[in-house]
């Protein structure tokens, strides 16, 4: 496990919390549970630049490639994808989707560890 894997663990578990917690206490989406998504995303954008300097340095990836680079674009896409849901839907069942990111991002990142290891 290096570094990135645990910025991730800690900022989805943190995202997680805050927005299951918004929705069970029958809160809409706000700037909370948003920012705290994006900030999901800031790590992910995070693990991608990291990725790409460790690349070019010249540091393989064990696994196959493709596969890396597929898990990491698709878990960039995720919290765009729940924030716009977010704003498009402002009751409480949105939270539970904003939730959905930090873990769904947290086990793509021990995939992507996997992979890379």
């Amino acid at each position: 496990m290096d570094a990135y894997f645990y910025i991730i663990l800690v900022v989805g578990l943190l995202s997680t919390i805050i927005c299951v917690t918004a929705g069970i206490l029958r809160k809409g989406p706000n700037d909370v549970t948003i920012l705290s998504v994006a900030a999901v995303e800031l790590a992910l954008l995070v693990y991608l630049v990291g990725s790409i300097i460790r690349v070019a340095l010249g540091e393989p990836i064990a696994g196959e490639a493709w596969e890396f680079w597929g898990y990491l674009i698709t878990a960039l896409m995720l919290p765009v994808g729940a924030i716009y849901w977010s704003i498009l839907e402002r009751t409480r069942w949105s939270n539970f989707v904003l939730a959905a990111v930090g873990v769904t991002a947290l086990v793509m990142a021990a995939r992507m560890n996997q992979i890379w290891y």
